[in-house]
């Protein structure tokens, strides 16, 4: 596994006022670690995920298996070795009021969920308080906690903190940074 997904903490910032969802993902101490944009007019969603804003090389891909669909599953692919790294699957009707995402092993069983904060703090964000209430969420492997993804509030870009917890090897950084991404995306279709 390639060095970049060795750190336990990053800061995603997507730009809001963009054609295509263009995301920066940055170390603890600022680096530029991954930079991703979506390609536009495709009709299945189709995230390329590079080293570099140059596009020197891919590292990750994030593609929907179908079309459309309202409990849509999401290979993670590892570009620089061709491995599938798991999978994340919306949970359809559940995610209405609540964001919920099975994670998925490349075997495609359930190891996992990323869950938005509380079912109150969600209803607030939907109905009244939109993006001034920033979103967060767990990742549970099994019962533990395996990362956090906290929203932080900025009025023209969105921002997310991505922590790994320490000594919690069931969870692949891949993984987690593409649930990350992938979540911003998703986030800024939501709001527009």
């Amino acid at each position: 596994m390639l060095s970049i997904f060795a750190h336990r903490n990053y800061l995603l910032k997507r730009q809001v006022f963009a054609l295509t969802g263009r995301v920066r993902v940055y170390t603890s101490s600022g680096m530029l670690s991954l930079y991703s944009e979506q390609k536009m007019f495709k009709l299945r969603e189709d995230i390329r995920v590079y080293e570099d804003e140059a596009k020197t090389r891919e590292v990750l891909w994030v593609q929907a298996r179908q079309i459309i669909d309202f409990a849509a599953a999401y290979d993670v692919t590892d570009q620089t070795t061709g491995q599938k790294v798991g999978a994340l699957r919306r949970k359809g009707w559940r995610s209405m009021m609540r964001d919920a995402w099975e994670v998925l092993d490349p075997y495609d069983q359930v190891i996992g969920i990323i869950q938005e904060d509380s079912p109150m703090k969600a209803f607030l964000r939907r109905i009244l308080l939109g993006s001034l209430l920033p979103q967060s969420y767990k990742v549970l492997i099994g019962d533990r906690v395996a990362a956090t993804f906290q929203q932080r509030f900025h009025l023209f870009r969105y921002e997310m903190e991505i922590d790994f917890l320490p000594n919690e090897q069931d969870f692949d950084p891949r993984l987690g940074l593409a649930a990350a991404i992938l979540l911003a995306i998703v986030e800024g279709k939501q709001k527009s």
